[in-house]
């Protein structure tokens, strides 16, 4: 069974950055991880991804240049980290996990999901 845990949300001025965790436990099945996010009454929006060796990443048009999704081997732990923040950047964090070996997944092919970690862009 796979679980994720996420942690680092919080409340960030208008251009801070902030750093999100996820750590995954029940491993053997996950090939990918990504970052979604869901601000109020707007759907879900994918933010990035990362495969499971860390060699590979995508991000959506509007993140690129400013998240940077990595891994660490020895923590077992995926990251967000984020720059330039904006208010528009407020939203609910979702980590989620994919078992599709093909790269990159699509949102639909990923399985697992974390219980979300909010962010707040104050401006």
């Amino acid at each position: 069974q796979v679980q994720l845990r996420e942690s680092g949300g919080g409340l960030v001025q208008d251009g801070g950055s902030l750093t999100l965790s996820c750590t995954p436990s029940g491993t053997n099945i996950i090939k990918a991880m990504g970052w979604f996010r869901q601000a109020p009454g707007k759907e879900q929006q994918f933010v990035g991804g990362i495969n499971w060796s860390g060699s590979k990443t995508d991000y959506a048009d509007s993140m690129k240049g400013r998240c940077t999704i990595s891994r660490d081997n020895a923590e077992n732990t995926f990251y967000l980290q984020m720059n330039i923040l904006k208010p528009d950047d407020t939203a609910v964090y979702y980590c989620a996990a994919s078992g599709v070996l093909r790269w990159p997944p699509q949102t639909y092919e990923y399985d697992y999901w974390g219980q979300g970690t909010r962010v707040t862009v104050a401006s």
